[in-house]
């Protein structure tokens, strides 16, 4: 099996190896869990350390901001968006009526995107923030399975965040995410201690156990040799 290593120092060995290639991964958690920081790390070191162009796709945020978060780490992105190794770009979306028809629109710019850098790592940051465009469950569920499912059809390894409420079995925002995609990665954040749990991950083995992380000035740092109990997440 073709693997994609994260690069996430600790995680990948959590993975044996790495993310299935091809797969799409949910990274879920609640507020300040670093889902967004996981993610930006995902797309640089694979364009960094592997050579694997990636875009990173924002909903919220602006493309500067996400920039300079990453600059924040003292990563060094514009020479990579100049050799086509990354790329960001901001997701226009902006009413409820229309979202199926503008997330079609927004999935063809993904595409050309995709194929104009050869994009093998893709971030969608966030499905929360698609799903909260349309005021119906029914049609809520509907567009995220749809999405979810043309993201495969780009053969990039995709990772998807979700904002969750703070309950540590809660793996998505609209209950529909984590049976669309082939992994979940849970985050979480009771101060002052950090952990990541990986809830499944389809064909492949994976460790079971929760693990602390902390964030480094490098960005996400696991601690793979530690475990942390159930029971002191809240």
């Amino acid at each position: 099996m073709e693997r994609v290593k994260t690069g996430i120092k600790g995680l990948d060995a959590l993975l044996t190896g790495g993310i299935p290639q091809g797969s799409s991964v949910l990274i879920s958690g609640g507020a300040g869990t670093c889902k967004t920081i996981f993610s930006m790390q995902y797309i640089y070191n694979g364009a960094k350390d592997m050579q694997e162009p990636g875009l990173f796709v924002t909903v919220e945020s602006n493309a500067k901001n996400i920039m300079w978060n990453m600059e924040s780490f003292n990563w060094d992105i514009r020479k990579l968006q100049d050799n086509k190794l990354m790329n960001i770009y901001r997701l226009k979306l902006n009413s409820d009526e229309e979202a199926n028809k503008q997330i079609e629109t927004e999935l063809g710019i993904i595409r050309d995107q995709v194929k104009d850098i050869n994009a093998q790592r893709l971030v969608i940051d966030s499905t929360t923030a698609l799903g909260v465009l349309m005021s119906r469950p029914e049609a809520i569920r509907n567009t995220l399975f749809k999405f979810v499912d043309a993201l495969k059809d780009l053969n990039c390894t995709t990772i998807l965040t979700t904002e969750t409420e703070i309950l540590k079995t809660k793996f998505s925002a609209f209950g529909v995410e984590e049976f669309v995609v082939d992994g979940v990665i849970a985050l979480y954040f009771t101060p002052p201690h950090r952990s990541i749990f990986i809830r499944k991950m389809r064909g492949t083995a994976h460790d079971k156990n929760v693990h602390p992380f902390d964030i480094t000035k490098e960005g996400i740092v696991v601690k793979s040799k530690e475990q942390v109990l159930w029971e002191a997440i809240k």
